[in-house]
């Protein structure tokens, strides 16, 4: 091909070459001020628009080039050669009447989309173009009629064009403020909800979202009964993201005083109440929804529980589905992470309540569909609450704990694990555990034996347990508490730091990075310390990346060595040497690789 620059680069002709386009897009970058081969993004951006207008629509190149030729020029040397760019500097003001023919080209097309009913090809090219023009450019020219025509096509029997048409209005609805939308497309936007096709309701729910965030266009929607009550009967929808995005708006409405009075005095209360008896499913979805808009605050709570809809919540709990009341303790759980929740609980009697529960499972033949939930509610009460108080005034809760750990039961002692891991996540829960003495150390015996023998689900849930319960936070690490961790270490097995070692050299990533974090809870600790230091090849293998296989091997190794450094006793117990090598590691980062030179021979092979 003729050189037309002179400076060992060819034009850009998708032409010749189109295929070979894309191979090129990933090295796009920023254009740095000592740059001079690499092609700005904005370019890059512009010419697959281009390409992606000619290909699809097959218009003359030329016709594709002025409707959305990039703001820059560029020339790039056919595939296989060197990059070369050259670059037409323009002034802002150059650079802004691009941009302005730019978003014309898009408005001609939106225009002739809105005047007729416009053929595929013609909303396919829209849909790219629209993608080239900022959209602050979008917005000056930007209609109701334009929006208003665009849902009307919605109203057709043809997946190839709402998908389209919903590219679109995606990118123009985020031109728009919340409060001119819901001001201007309030019918548009109810409409939306009713559409039969899912990828029109998720449209129409994620621009309700940004209605509800935005302060100002919140009163608009409160004033809006009609797309309110389509808003809560969406939380009856078949597609689960439709309903996610139906909760997440109405808990946003309910955040202020008069959003709260719209939803649980007037009429809305009620089509919850008849959502509500669409299924079990859906129920508990509604159960969600109360219990987020409990969560805010104290006056909240009063309105959720006012309506009736937290006391039936609280009935589940001893109804005839097992299934239903695992699903009402998760609920309860939720409830009760807010301070409001668990003193509204305690209150009620509800805490009693599901202690008496967890005494009367033995006589209960399904009561392990619902125990492992129950135990959970305690352990996560306890976290965040107090453990002691909580241990002390409901025994029954460590007794069944200890009783699913010493069991056979795979699931039972996977969720006595996860309990004990949060149970032991602070100081004040360590040592509730430390006071069962020997039974604590013999069941620290059975979790070593499971990390190395379980399947591989449940190895990991003791891996994350073991985590939580050897982390000391150095502002804690007294003498007693360390040489508790210390003790519960040796408990796990005849040799712990070679049994985490043997675990961290297996080809599985997951449990991998599981011993690794292991090594990282206790790498503050001076006893660890010492341990690490006299495991023959240990501080060795900490040092060496070749044994990271992917990123998050790297990231859990970083973090190893990061918990190393960091902490004052490292440099006096492993000595100068292998501290400044611990600290060359962590300043060359995760991810550092060494450069090796070689040496090419002209024929060799």
């Amino acid at each position: 091909m003729e050189n037309r620059h002179g400076d060992g680069t060819t034009p850009l002709h998708y032409r010749d070459h189109a295929p070979h386009y894309r191979d090129h897009a990933p090295h796009y970058r920023d254009p740095a001020p000592h740059s001079q081969t690499t092609p700005p993004p904005r370019a890059a951006a512009g010419a697959d628009i281009l390409f992606t207008f000619w290909r699809t629509q097959r218009a003359p190149l030329a016709t594709a080039r002025r409707l959305l030729w990039p703001t820059r020029i560029l020339a790039i040397t056919p595939p296989g050669g060197r990059y070369g760019r050259r670059e037409f500097s323009r002034d802002s003001r150059e650079m802004a009447e691009e941009v302005a023919k730019m978003a014309e080209a898009a408005a001609e097309l939106l225009e002739r989309a809105a005047r007729r009913d416009p053929a595929l090809e013609e909303l396919r090219a829209l849909r790219v173009a629209l993608q080239a023009v900022p959209l602050a450019a979008l917005r000056s020219r930007l209609g109701e009629h334009h929006l208003r025509a665009l849902f009307g096509l919605l109203a057709v029997n043809d997946r190839e064009q709402v998908s389209a048409c919903v590219s679109i209005l995606e990118r123009l609805l985020q031109a728009l403020d919340p409060l001119y939308m819901i001001q201007n497309l309030r019918e548009e936007l109810q409409k939306g909800l009713f559409h039969p096709d899912d990828s029109v309701k998720i449209l129409t729910m994620s621009q309700v979202g940004r209605i509800v965030e935005d302060s100002a266009a919140v009163p608009e929607i409160l004033h809006s009964p009609e797309l309110l009550q389509q808003i809560i009967k969406c939380i009856g929808g078949e597609k689960i993201a439709v309903a996610k995005e139906a909760i997440k708006s109405l808990s946003r409405i309910a955040q202020s005083q008069e959003g709260l009075e719209v939803l649980f005095g007037s009429s809305l209360l009620a089509d919850l109440r008849r959502v509500m008896a669409t299924s079990d499913v859906v129920r508990y979805r509604v159960y969600e929804l109360i219990v987020e808009i409990s969560s805010v605050s104290a006056e909240s709570l009063n309105y959720c529980a006012n309506s009736g809809l937290i006391p039936e919540l609280i009935g589940e709990l001893t109804g005839e589905d097992v299934l239903v009341r695992a699903t009402c303790i998760e609920m309860l759980t939720s409830l009760a992470h807010s301070p409001q929740g668990r003193q509204y609980l305690a209150q009620q009697g509800v805490i009693d309540r599901i202690s008496n529960i967890i005494l009367g499972a033995e006589s209960d033949p399904f009561s392990s569909f619902y125990l492992p939930g129950f135990v959970k509610f305690f352990g996560n009460l306890a976290v965040v609450d107090s453990p002691q108080q909580i241990c002390e005034r409901y025994p029954v809760f460590m007794e069944k704990v200890f009783e699913m750990a010493e069991s056979q039961d795979p699931t039972m002692i996977g969720v006595a694990v996860d309990t004990l891991g949060i149970l032991g996540s602070n100081v004040e829960g360590k040592q509730v555990l430390q006071k069962t003495r020997s039974r604590f150390q013999n069941l620290l015996s059975k979790i070593g034996h499971q990390a190395k023998n379980a399947p591989t689900e449940l190895r990991l849930r003791c891996l994350d347990a073991i985590s939580s319960l050897l982390y000391l936070p150095p502002e804690q690490q007294t003498e007693d508490l360390l040489r508790m961790t210390e003790s519960w270490f040796t408990s796990l097995s005849s040799q712990p730091l070679e049994l985490f070692r043997s675990i961290s050299t297996q080809p599985f990533p997951d449990l991998h990075c599981g011993a690794l974090r292991v090594f990282t809870a206790i790498a503050n600790q001076p006893w660890a310390q010492k341990l690490m230091l006299n495991s023959p090849g240990f501080v060795e293998y900490v040092v060496d990346r070749s044994v990271e296989p992917d990123k998050a091997s790297k990231d859990a190794k970083y973090e190893l060595v990061k918990a190393l450094v960091n902490s004052k006793t490292i440099a006096e117990i492993f000595g100068n040497q292998y501290y400044l090598r611990l600290r060359a590691y962590l300043h060359e980062g995760p991810y550092y690789v060494k450069a090796v030179s070689t040496t090419a021979v002209e024929g060799a092979e």
